[in-house]
């Protein structure tokens, strides 16, 4: 009995110490990324191996961020290719008196956003200024990488938008737009690198 009741408890611990380095990074009020996601469009279309998907480079691309969510994967179709997906903000969507107001959750690979009226911004400029990224790691250190972003954390990140092709006939299309809405209009993101920006 003894022993049943140290394990829960140093159960107990791990959780609250997981939580407590998962904790929210929360920031001054004020706009903290100005500039929106740079896209350029690919010369050639050489496919890019990754395990047993083809994946073909449809724009470069890199953004300078804040993570409003970050959800993890292990079962879904796509769990093995993009095993996280970030929300991401830019211009006020990065701004902490903005986000107080905006409830963001995330879930079978949508972001949503819920806010009381008056509303802080109009939907139009949150969905151009956000996004949920499905986050294609290009090798270990990029997944390790991936592993630390916390909610409220500021991130580089530079790759690809790409679209998907495996064996079995799975598809994975990507959104070539910061614009779109609904079925089709996140960004399938191969990441070929990562920064975190320090944490005050």
């Amino acid at each position: 009995m003894k022993r049943a009741f140290y394990l829960l408890l140093l159960l107990a611990m791990v959780l609250a110490w997981r939580d407590w380095s998962r904790r929210e990074i929360v920031h001054p009020p004020g706009v903290l990324v100005h500039e929106a996601p740079r896209q350029r469009p690919v010369e050639g279309s050489q496919v890019i191996k990754l395990e047993d998907y083809r994946l073909t480079p449809r724009a470069r691309f890199e953004l300078r961020a804040r993570v409003l969510s970050r959800e993890d994967y292990r079962w879904d179709a796509g769990a093995d290719l993009a095993p996280v997906d970030l929300a991401l903000g830019w211009g006020a969507m990065s701004d902490q008196a903005v986000l107080d107001r905006i409830e963001v959750s995330q879930g079978a690979r949508w972001y949503r956003t819920r806010y009381d009226y008056p509303a802080p911004m109009a939907d139009r400029d949150i969905i151009r200024q956000s996004g949920n990224m499905h986050m294609v790691p290009a090798n270990a250190a990029v997944r390790a990488r991936l592993k630390e972003i916390r909610r409220g954390d500021l991130v580089w990140l530079r790759g690809y938008l790409v679209d998907a092709d495996h064996d079995s006939g799975f598809r994975w299309r990507t959104s070539l737009s910061r614009e779109d809405t609904g079925d089709g209009a996140c960004e399938l993101f191969y990441i070929e690198r990562i920064t975190i920006e320090p944490r005050n």
